[in-house]
């Protein structure tokens, strides 16, 4: 596949596609004329690379588990991302909690509601960190 080929498949920027390859964390297999071309296996890469930026890896964390014989995973790592995953959860899920209750909230001023308060303490609290 030629990098204009990948970059379609993938849904990257050939500018990415390319500076993933300066990062090593994809490789060119040669080229035809000034076309990079790349093994169809580099999709299944990227779609790794995707997935691991979702879940909040740098891309020198993923370098580091990409190996010439595959990848070799750091399983405390992994699981130091899971548990980062949950307590991102905890919050998101407290913040849709207490937007919902504001919206339902029958107090006269939000500032008068017990529940709207320990929220912005909450809040506060997430903010310094």
């Amino acid at each position: 596949m030629d990098i204009a080929e990948v970059a379609s498949a993938s849904g990257l920027p050939a500018s990415t596609l390319r500076y993933y390859e300066d990062k090593g964390l994809i490789r060119s297999i040669g080229r035809v004329g000034l076309r990079r071309q790349f093994s169809a296996n580099v999709l299944e890469r990227l779609a790794l690379i995707k997935l691991g930026s979702r879940v909040g890896f740098s891309l020198d964390e993923m370098l580091a588990m990409f190996t010439p014989d595959g990848p070799a995973i750091d399983r405390d790592l992994l699981t130091a991302k899971a548990q980062a995953l949950d307590a991102k959860i905890q919050e998101l899920t407290l913040m849709r909690d207490g937007l919902r209750h504001a919206a339902a909230c029958t107090a006269p001023s939000h500032f008068e509601c017990p529940k709207f308060l320990r929220i912005l303490r909450f809040a506060q609290r997430w903010r310094d960190r």
